[in-house]
């Protein structure tokens, strides 16, 4: 099986890690928020992944660049959407603290992979 590069990328394998997570968490969520904060956490979790992979493939370094820069709005996107399920009791504060430290870890590995490619 052939593997792309993207895959091999540490931050890819972190930011599908959280997908699978927000998805896990997310099924617990009450059924009136489906195509609400379900669905917009969701979203925006999956769109990190999905840019990382669609920056590798780009040429140039600028271009890549970009893609890293939306993937890292959109991990803060799911930070303040997780933030705003813990105020309306959708997860605990355990549950919460948790996700920061995740975010904390790939947020990190997402800004050192961007200054390696701005140089």
């Amino acid at each position: 099986m052939y593997t792309y590069s993207f895959e091999k990328l540490e931050i890819w394998q972190l930011s599908r890690k959280l997908v699978k997570e927000i998805y896990s968490v997310t099924s617990k969520f009450p059924e009136s928020e489906k195509f609400g904060l379900t669905n917009q956490l969701r979203r925006a979790a999956v769109s990190i992944s999905s840019n990382i992979a669609e920056g590798n493939g780009r040429n140039s370094k600028k271009d890549k660049a970009r893609f890293i820069e939306i993937a890292y709005s959109s991990l803060l996107e799911v930070l303040n959407q997780l933030i705003l399920s813990n105020d309306l009791d959708f997860i605990t504060e355990n549950v919460l603290s948790k996700f920061r430290i995740q975010i904390n870890e790939l947020s990190n590995k997402l800004n050192s992979f961007h200054k390696n490619l701005i140089g």
